[in-house]
Order: C-alpha cells, then structure tokens, then sequence
C-alpha cells in the first residue's frame, strides 16, 4: 500500500472530509488530495501533525516502522503499561 492510500485511511476512520483536514493542517485542500494520491511527498512534521488530527498515531507507527497496525497498537499499549509500572513503583 503506497503511503498515500494509508494517509487517506487515517483521515477517513476520523471521519474527516479533505475540506475538515486541511483547514486542521493549514495547507490547501488540494495538497491533502495531492498527498492522499502520492503526487506529492508529505515531511515529517505534517505526517505527525496528521496523526494527530486525526488521532492515528497508531497507523503512523505501523507506517514508518513497516508493520501491521495491530503489532503498532499493541506497542503503544505495552510502552504505556510499562510507564504506568515505572511511575506507580516510584510512588509507593
């Protein structure tokens, strides 16, 4: 799957239109489009800005480390549950 494709997904499952989306990363409505079709490449920053806005941080982990979006969600689920160890064995 191109990365576009997988941009547009993230934007889909948060239930965004292109017009909602672009407002949300200041740039054009056609450079959202333009990116979701791979005509034009996306930098770091508004890949991660994108996750955000569209609460897809989990598919931009599966993204850039090339893995499947369950092996990513459960990677965020273990780093949080070993934060939640680590601060609850510093407090007692």
């Amino acid at each position: 799957m191109e990365y576009g494709a997988r941009f547009r997904k993230m934007r889909k499952r948060a239930g965004l239109s292109q017009e909602d989306l672009s407002g949300v990363m200041h740039m054009s409505r056609s450079n959202v489009s333009r990116l979701e079709s791979n005509k034009l490449k996306i930098s770091f920053d508004d890949a991660i800005k994108w996750a955000q806005a569209t609460n897809s941080q989990d598919m931009l982990i599966a993204l850039v480390c090339n893995i499947d979006i369950a092996s990513a969600a459960q990677m965020i689920a273990d780093t949080f549950q070993a934060a939640g160890t680590i601060l609850l064995g510093g407090l007692i």
